[in-house]
């Protein structure tokens, strides 16, 4: 069985200790800025120097997640976040925000860079997308089963998978709910968890319905690390350290087939139970629960037994010692780690003994007692004179010294220092022009919806991965005039991609990359002229991502919905942007449908409601194994363009509308109008923003 890390959550440095106290081989933690878990207590830059070196002493890594969307007002900071980790020697950044990316290729190409789980990487091309990047890494998304893990796993790209802790009912990096619902956004670190309140399949229901069970695999341990999975990861960066020891331990014994104490690690932290469904294809009403009452009181009642685990250090060097005891020389000692790191002392000349000589026994015992260190004694070689003796006190003095010398080596052994380069030209910046003139992309569900549209009042339009549908739609419009909007998750990229060949075959040039795998995708169809368009999904909410994009080939860019209008139109120049401008905002693609755990597929009715009775739809996407939870409210800015110059293309998204409501929203744009058709009108995030994350 092939090694596989145990990488413990470290949300205060109490947490990083308990954690290693208790085995974890490495831990990642957030800094008070960029992290995706901002209500952590998480590290300043003093705390983070402290807990790397403490770490690094005993051979464990250390991972700093920077891994929010950033703002154009950010990236500075974000670069000046990177200088500080390239000195304090972090073993790896995970990050999200292709900015990071490209901050790295300039100022410090040799740091190492994770791709976070809010990258949505959970396939082949993911991976691939991963590696293109100079990643080394790839946090998987956690709704992955066995064997697509095993698939992705063993290979050059090291891959790390979610084994224990919360699960969000969304897909991570595909939840605007947060954002939507209060201005949170879980892109940027601020989750208020709306997900965890009553919702239900009917109206002013009582239910839990978007809730998860925390998940628990750690029976799977050795499967998963024979198949190759390099990183074990256990989530829980705003848990008591309690948590963090209790979780690496049971994990360690996991790992090496032990038994360990499941009961006490649910009283710790449940939601009514753990799951294992995703892992095993087990979808359903089974997955879901919620934090009850009495599930706090067994924690409070379960804290005291664990401290006893993280109360003295985990063993995890073996010390090897080399013993010189000769007439009329200095006592030598060597001791030697298990990296080969070595350390020497001299002491004084040994005198005759007068009761007992010394021996290999009487030298083990001695150096042996290494007490609460990390430190044991693997093996001693001792070369002894006759009738000599040396006095325990200096054997005391000398284990002493050498176990402190080893320490300032193993610091130094483990640091990942890394160079960094201040470049100025990777901050500037040259406005965009602005235009008063959109231009106007669809996006529908079926062919259907565009029969009423002049196909002179589109540039392009995007259809669903559906052949049939396709080939409906070149009989409405010119192929050239449209594209495949990708699935935004799948567990069959083989297939996808089949499709996708099979849609280029109609004439279709344009794929609308929902994933960052598509852009892979995309580039292995060059023989059909295939253009990439990044869409939203991707998060791009700042210049020096839209750069990245560019290199790696795509063609222009849809904003983040979590931006303000007047973020938009300070964004930088370079390839042509565009925002969605009318639609539900789809708030959650989860792979795990409410309605179908609550009701069953039979009795869909396509909505869920809030505590206060607010009807949301659900669009189901059942051929991939997701659907995705709209807004209740429609996006439209068809009255506000002027407050957009910078964006050179809106997009139009439609769901249940029919082809004369379709029609007559492209006309209202088209003549600058505002909504009245009925239904609650939004404006989204692009007047009252989000809340800071300071």
């Amino acid at each position: 069985m092939s090694f596989s890390e145990i990488l413990s959550p470290a949300g205060s440095f109490d947490s990083a200790v308990a954690a290693v106290r208790s085995g974890a081989d490495a831990v990642y933690l957030g800094l008070k800025r960029f992290s995706a878990r901002s209500s952590a207590a998480n590290f300043t830059d003093d705390e983070l120097r402290d807990i790397v070196g403490y770490c690094h002493e005993r051979g464990v890594k250390v991972y700093a997640a920077v891994n929010t969307m950033l703002f154009d007002s950010e990236i500075s900071d974000c670069a000046d976040t990177l200088r500080m980790l390239c000195e304090t020697g972090v073993d790896a950044v995970i990050v999200q925000d292709l900015a990071v990316a490209y901050l790295a290729d300039w100022l410090c190409p040799d740091l190492e860079l994770h791709a976070s789980t809010q990258m949505t990487l959970h396939t082949a091309n993911g991976c691939k997308f991963a590696g293109r990047l100079g990643y080394t890494r790839t946090v998987l998304s956690r709704e992955l089963p066995f064997d697509i893990i095993a698939s992705l796993s063993g290979g050059k790209m090291e891959t790390e998978v979610f084994v224990h802790g919360a699960l969000c009912m969304s897909v991570s990096g595909q939840c605007l709910m947060s954002a939507a619902v209060g201005g949170r956004s879980a892109n940027r670190g601020m989750c208020a968890q709306p997900c965890r309140l009553p919702w239900s399949v009917k109206r002013r229901g009582e239910d839990y319905a978007l809730s998860l069970k925390d998940m628990s695999c750690l029976k799977d341990l050795p499967r998963l690390a024979e198949c190759g999975v390099d990183s074990m990861k256990i989530e829980g960066r705003m848990k008591r350290p309690e948590y963090a020891a209790l979780s690496a331990n049971c994990a360690v014994k996991a790992r090496s087939g032990e038994d360990y104490d499941e009961s006490l690690l649910e009283s710790v932290f449940s939601r009514g139970g753990f799951t294992d469904g995703y892992l095993r294809r087990e979808v359903g009403s089974s997955m879901f629960g919620r934090r009850t009452k009495d599930d706090a009181k067994n924690a409070a009642a379960a804290y005291p037994k664990i401290h006893e685990l993280y109360r003295r250090e985990y063993k995890r060097s073996r010390l090897d010692f080399f013993v010189s005891v000769k007439e009329g020389e200095p006592l030598k000692i060597t001791v030697m780690d298990e990296n080969g790191l070595c350390a020497e002392y001299v002491g004084n000349v040994p005198q005759q003994a007068v009761n007992r000589p010394c021996d290999a026994e009487y030298l083990k015992k001695q150096l042996s007692k290494l007490g609460d260190t990390f430190y044991e004694l693997d093996s001693l070689t001792a070369d002894i004179g006759d009738g000599l003796a040396v006095p325990s006190s200096e054997l005391n003095n000398a284990r002493r010294t050498l176990a402190e010398s080893i320490l300032e080596l193993r610091r130094e052994h483990y640091s990942r220092v890394t160079e960094y380069k201040y470049n100025k030209a990777v901050f500037s910046v040259d406005r965009r022009s602005g235009s008063d003139e959109f231009r106007l992309r669809l996006n529908v569900c079926r062919a259907q919806q565009l029969s009423q549209i002049d196909p002179q009042s589109a540039e392009l339009v995007f259809l669903p991965l559906d052949i049939k549908q396709l080939t409906e739609a070149v009989q409405l419009f010119p192929a050239e005039k449209l594209g495949v909007s990708m699935p935004a998750f799948t567990f069959n990229e083989e297939q996808d991609t089949a499709q996708l060949r099979e849609a280029a075959k109609l004439g279709i040039k344009h794929i609308l990359c929902n994933n960052f795998a598509h852009i892979i995708a995309a580039e292995e169809l060059k023989e059909y002229g295939i253009k990439a368009h990044a869409s939203a999904r991707l998060n791009t909410a700042n210049t020096p991502a839209l750069r990245k994009l560019e290199q790696l080939g795509i063609h222009d860019a849809e904003l983040s919905c979590e931006m303000k209008a007047s973020q938009i139109n300070a964004v930088g120049d370079g390839i042509e942007i565009g925002v969605r401008a009318y639609g539900r905002l789809p708030l959650m693609l989860t792979a795990n449908c409410p309605i179908r755990a609550a009701a069953g597929c039979k009795n869909c009715t396509g909505k869920i409601y809030d505590r206060t009775g607010r009807e949301f739809p659900v669009k189901c996407s059942k051929r991939y194994g997701y659907v995705e939870i709209l807004n209740s409210d429609i996006l439209c800015i068809s009255d506000k363009l002027s407050d957009f110059r910078a964006a050179d293309f809106l997009y139009l998204d439609f769901y249940d509308e029919k082809s004369e409501r379709v029609s007559q929203i492209v006309k209202l744009f088209e003549k600058g109008e505002p909504y009245a058709y009925g239904g609650t009108v939004t404006r989204g995030l692009y007047y009252r923003g989000l809340k800071s994350t300071q």
